[in-house]
């Protein structure tokens, strides 16, 4: 079962990276915030990330900070398109449905959903 992950991020400011796996890469977000059941979110898409991110924590090379993971755990696709994305997770603290919608550009809208 393909697995995601939400790392807190300390550079350039403090976010969360949300990562996708989907088949040999992780699609990649940066969150403003953590996700929370019935709120939104803004979100931007980043590059998409090697595998290994799912399991990582510590220093980044680049200077680029440190991340720690929030939350883990296993997902399924609802929805896998280009402009959107909607993922049923069940993380060690979030379960639920997790749904991105791309607003233009690299800005995006994200809901949580109990």
């Amino acid at each position: 079962m393909p697995r995601f992950a939400i790392l807190e991020h300390d550079w350039p400011h403090r976010h969360w990276d949300l990562l996708l796996q989907c088949g040999e890469v992780l699609r990649a977000w940066r969150l403003d915030a953590i996700p929370i059941a019935g709120t939104t979110a803004n979100a931007e898409q980043n590059f998409d990330h090697r595998l290994m991110y799912l399991d990582y924590e510590g220093p980044l090379t680049g200077n680029r900070g440190s991340v720690t993971r929030w939350d883990r755990g296993e997902m399924q696709f609802h929805t896998n398109k280009a402009d959107q994305v909607s993922v049923q997770i069940h993380g060690e603290k979030l379960r639920g449905k997790l749904s991105l919608v791309q607003l233009n550009g690299t800005a995006w809208e994200l809901t949580f959903t109990v």
